[in-house]
């Protein structure tokens, strides 16, 4: 029987760890990768081809891939709208989930920590073009990030706010934080948000831009389900 020659189809790849269509893996450190702002997945496809993310089976499988074909990638996934599983029960202590959901919904002045809604969106859906949602995720993987970017070990361009955020974090307030966001309920219709609703705290760095592959010298931010017309023949070229 032929295979259909899909984008879906040569993407199951990604679903072996990410879990069917991208709901995320069944381990705590896989993500959910359906529904998240293109211009955040075509972001963390490059920093894992290019070694500013660690992690030996997304670098492999990533580095002869093109930014086209990246781009291409994301977009798919971004357009995606499926269910999302329960939130996590974790037994934790109430005080440790109040200051999680303080850090996250108020922040900490004394630390210079903004909320997480600040950047991460009202509903904590994530932010377009390129900032994710936080709800929907394991506490292990939500702790590893904020780890990874406490020790150096997940990195993004500069100016990389989140390790600078995470470096003021301690780890009793990574725990808290994480054990909060992963047991909150995700809203029904749980879009991005459409765009900050203030300028964000801290220097982030430009809007995550998509490379054309007519035109490398040309950019355009990247939107949930966009696949750049000018990306198609190299991606149909380029398989995984």
């Amino acid at each position: 029987m032929a295979v259909p020659d899909t984008l879906a189809q040569r993407l199951q790849a990604c679903t072996a760890c990410h879990g069917q269509q991208g709901r995320a893996g069944r381990q705590g450190y896989l993500p959910r990768i359906a529904g998240k702002p293109a211009g955040y997945l075509y972001s963390q496809l490059q920093n894992f081809r290019d070694g500013r993310r660690a992690n030996a089976t997304m670098a492999d499988m990533l580095s002869q891939q093109s930014d086209a074909y990246l781009a291409e990638m994301a977009g798919h996934f971004a357009g995606l709208d499926l269910p999302y599983a329960p939130p996590q029960f974790i037994a934790v202590p109430p005080a440790l989930l109040a200051r999680g959901e303080a850090l996250a919904l108020r922040g900490d002045a004394t630390l210079r920590l903004p909320a997480c809604i600040t950047c991460h969106g009202q509903r904590l859906t994530g932010t377009l073009p390129a900032v994710p949602g936080l709800l929907g995720l394991p506490r292990d993987y939500l702790v590893a990030q904020l780890g990874g970017w406490k020790t150096g070990t997940r990195q993004a361009r500069p100016p990389d706010c989140m390790a600078r955020l995470a470096d003021r974090m301690a780890p009793a307030d990574i725990s808290a934080v994480a054990a909060w966001l992963a047991q909150q309920t995700v809203p029904h219709l749980a879009k991005p948000q459409a765009g900050l609703t203030a300028a964000p705290p801290l220097d982030c760095g430009p809007a995550v831009a998509v490379l054309s592959a007519a035109d490398p010298g040309a950019t355009r931010v990247a939107t949930p389900g966009a696949t750049p017309a000018s990306a198609s023949a190299t991606a149909r070229a380029a398989k995984p």
